[in-house]
């Protein structure tokens, strides 16, 4: 398949979709936002919401083809299984994700194109939509600025103990030994970043003028100019970073070799007091694991903006555990994110639609390959 096209999906011989050119049928995209209800109105930029849409409606229905949004995703009576059946490209999101099974794969027999709009696709299960030739594209970049930003916020709140200070202010209290007696300055602590990739690179960019020990892991070292200029290090051994830090950063997508890499007897080899921020993926990280770590004073402190599954229940044990600074999902959903995810969207759309190539870096599904981070 050397170019994708906006026609109705066939099978071929292998039992696989594929897609034929140039046709004229009008198409149902379905996107699924979560809802912003009072906020929607408070700024024409926010985009991300379900009411916004992107703030593609107008140009998709002048072009003739159906736009159906809505935040219902879960449950048999959802509004999404109303149209599962023909859709033929499903828009969604990390922050307000559609688990995309097999069994909703299997279902959808004119869907062509699952594309996230934002970075991080795992909530797609993409071997079997590799199987049956779905192509499932991202945004790729468009959250990085935002993420490694978020990213070094959370560092500062973890070391400098913030949180404990700002539940004084709110609860009427005034104990600045409460929070004086574990807050640091960042300037000579060991920062660890697991994974190197946009996010990474950004967040070693903007750790430089804090004098810190630089060090990351991954599966390649960065360029030997990054390295000069940031003063980071590579480690190959991610069991020999690990007790050397005294923040670990995880920026590695989810994948089968990362699922639950942060167990018990992980967590057991990090430097006792540890400072984590991860705003990856949470099933990078046994649940338990961290609640029982972060419990005993093994793990300091805990932020993040990512929980397993999403959106968290109420009795999601991250909630309620000691030492942490968790949000839910926003970090990558910033307005500059929106725009720039939104765009992103219209464009492969448009693309899409006149059979032409996304761009490399954007595919996490292509002719029933996988791309390499996630194989």
């Amino acid at each position: 398949m050397a170019t994708l096209s906006a026609a109705a999906a066939t099978v071929d011989g292998t039992g696989s979709r594929t897609l034929h050119a140039n046709s004229p049928d009008s198409k149902k995209i379905v996107g699924v936002f979560y809802k912003a209800n009072q906020y929607a109105s408070l700024n024409p930029e926010f985009v991300g919401c379900a009411e916004a849409a992107l703030g593609i409606r107008d140009w998709l229905e002048s072009k003739g083809h159906q736009y159906i949004v809505t935040d219902d995703k879960e449950g048999p009576n959802c509004e999404l299984e109303k149209h599962i059946h023909d859709m033929h490209v499903l828009i969604t999101t990390p922050f307000h994700p559609v688990y995309v099974t097999a069994e909703k794969i299997k279902k959808a027999k004119n869907l062509q194109l699952l594309l996230t709009a934002g970075v991080g696709s795992d909530h797609v299960d993409l071997k079997a939509a590799a199987d049956a030739g779905i192509t499932v594209v991202e945004i790729s970049g468009s959250n990085a600025v935002s993420v490694a930003e978020d990213e070094l916020m959370r560092i500062l709140i973890l070391v400098r103990n913030f949180l404990p200070g700002y539940r004084q202010v709110i609860d009427g209290d005034w104990n600045v030994a409460g929070i004086a007696h574990r807050a640091y300055d960042l300037e000579g602590k060991t920062v660890g970043i697991i994974g190197a990739g946009r996010i990474g690179k950004l967040l070693l960019q903007r750790l430089k003028p804090f004098n810190c020990n630089l060090l990351y892991h991954d599966r390649l070292t960065i360029s030997p100019e990054l390295e000069k200029e940031t003063g980071a290090k590579f480690e190959e051994d991610l069991d020999v970073i690990l007790p050397k830090c005294d923040v670990v950063v995880i920026n590695t997508p989810l994948t089968e070799k990362t699922r639950g890499m942060f167990d018990k007897e992980r967590i057991g080899k990090l430097k006792k007091g540890v400072l984590i921020v991860n705003n990856a993926r949470a099933a990078i990280m046994d649940t338990q694991a961290v609640v029982d770590a972060c419990s005993s004073g093994h793990i300091a402190g805990y932020s993040g903006d990512v929980w397993n599954p999403q959106p968290a229940p109420r009795d999601h044990p991250w909630r309620y555990m000691p030492n942490h600074a968790m949000t839910p999902h926003v970090s990558g959903t910033t307005i500059n994110s929106q725009l720039r995810y939104a765009d992103g969207v219209k464009d492969t759309l448009d693309k899409y639609f006149k059979g032409e190539e996304f761009p490399a870096q954007n595919y996490i599904v292509k002719e029933g390959k996988l791309a390499s981070q996630y194989q």
